[in-house]
C-alpha cells in the first residue's frame, strides 16, 4: 500500500520542512484570486500580495523537486503571465508544455464567451525530466502496420468533464478536479513508488489518484474540513477513476481480421482503461457497434466497402501521432 500523507496546515508553512531535492512530482492547483469561498478562507488578495504569495510557494516546489521533477500548475488567466515569468527568468525552469483543459459544462455567459477551458503550466527543474509517453498514449484512429498502435501521443488539449454533481465521487469543494485529468500527469511525470506533492490539497483528488497508482503522496490543506473530507474520500471504495479522456473509448477503423481485431481489443483494456473500469462497457458497445452482428447500418455498409477497396482513409492524418511511423515490435 502507497504511503498518503495529509497535512493540515498552510502550504507556506508545511513546504519547508520537506528535504530539498527529495520529490519526483509536484500537482499545484492554488487559489486563483478570484474570490472563491473555501470554506475557511476566501482568495482574496492584492495584487502584489499574492504575487509575492505566489512566488514563495513556487520556490519552495522548485526546491524539493528532485532534477528529473517536474511541476504542474493550474493557472487563473489574470496571473498565468506572471507565474511564468517566475517560473521561468526568477527560478529558472524549463518550459515544457502549456496546457489547455477543455470541458463542455461550465458558466454560461450573455456577454462575450462562455469559458470552456482551464490553463496548466509544465515545468521541469531541468532539460532531462522522467517523462513515460507510453503510459499516457491515446488510442489510434485507424488500425495500420506502421501506425504505432501502442497509441498516440495525447498533444497538449486534453479533454475531461467535470465532476458533476450528480456523480457519486462528487466532493463538497467548489474547484474539485476531475481523476482522470490528474491521472494522466502522475503516469507521465512519475513511476511506482514515486513521491508526489500536493500543496493546495483541496478535495484531495491528487492523493486519490496517487493511492491507486501505487505513488507516495503529501497533500497539504489549510481547511480542516478538506482534510477530514480526504481522509474520508481515501477509505472510500475504489470504482474506477470519475472521468475520462473521450478518446480512450474510442475504436480504431479498420480492423477486419478477427484474429488481429480480439488480440488488440485485449490490448486495449489494458494500455487504455486501466483505471476505468466504469468506461469499459462503453468501449465494448462501441466494438460492437462497428465491429458486431449489431453494429449499426452504417459500420456494416463502411466495413463491406473497405473488404472491396473502395474506402481508403486519408492516409495523412490516420493518426495522430505528429513524428516518424514507428512499427510496433
Amino acid at each position: 500500500m502507497s504511503k498518503i500523507d495529509i497535512i493540515a496546515g498552510d502550504a507556506l508553512d508545511e513546504l519547508p520542512k520537506i528535504q530539498a531535492s527529495s520529490v519526483d512530482l509536484v500537482v499545484v492547483d492554488p487559489p486563483y484570486n478570484l474570490g472563491k469561498d473555501y470554506g475557511n478562507n476566501h482568495d482574496i488578495k492584492g495584487f502584489d500580495e499574492y504575487l509575492e504569495f505566489s512566488r514563495k510557494w513556487l520556490s519552495e516546489t522548485h526546491r524539493i523537486l528532485k532534477p528529473t521533477g517536474t511541476l504542474y500548475v493550474f493557472v487563473g488567466f489574470r496571473f498565468i503571465s506572471y507565474l511564468y515569468d517566475i517560473l521561468d527568468r526568477d527560478l529558472q525552469m524549463f518550459f515544457n508544455s502549456w496546457i489547455v483543459w477543455h470541458y463542455t459544462q461550465g458558466m454560461g455567459k450573455t456577454k462575450g464567451f462562455s469559458p470552456r477551458h482551464d490553463d496548466i503550466l509544465m515545468f521541469t527543474k531541468t532539460k532531462k525530466p522522467k517523462f513515460n509517453l507510453d503510459a499516457v498514449r491515446v488510442p489510434q484512429k485507424y488500425y495500420r502496420d506502421r501506425n504505432n498502435m501502442r497509441g498516440a501521443n495525447p498533444g497538449d488539449v486534453w479533454e475531461f468533464s467535470h465532476v458533476h454533481y450528480c456523480n457519486d465521487n462528487r466532493q463538497n469543494h467548489p474547484t474539485q478536479k476531475p481523476e482522470g485529468l490528474i491521472e494522466r500527469m502522475v503516469l507521465a511525470s512519475s513511476d511506482e513508488g514515486d513521491r508526489v506533492v500536493d500543496p493546495f490539497s483541496g478535495s484531495g483528488t491528487t492523493l486519490r489518484v496517487c493511492q491507486q497508482l501505487q505513488r507516495e503522496a503529501i497533500g497539504i490543506e489549510i481547511n480542516p474540513e478538506y482534510v477530514t473530507m480526504t481522509r474520508n474520500r481515501l477509505g472510500g471504495v475504489f470504482s474506477g477513476f470519475d472521468s475520462v479522456d473521450p478518446r480512450m473509448e474510442r475504436v480504431p477503423r479498420d480492423l477486419r481480421r478477427p484474429e488481429l481485431r480480439g488480440e488488440y481489443l485485449e490490448n486495449h483494456r489494458e494500455w487504455f482503461l486501466t483505471h476505468h473500469e466504469n468506461a469499459v462497457k462503453k468501449f465494448e458497445d462501441s466494438v460492437a457497434s462497428m465491429y458486431g452482428d449489431q453494429g449499426s447500418q452504417r459500420s456494416r455498409q463502411m466495413m463491406l466497402l473497405e473488404e472491396r477497396e473502395e474506402y481508403e482513409p486519408n492516409t495523412a492524418i490516420d493518426s495522430d501521432e505528429d513524428s516518424t511511423w514507428i512499427v510496433p515490435s
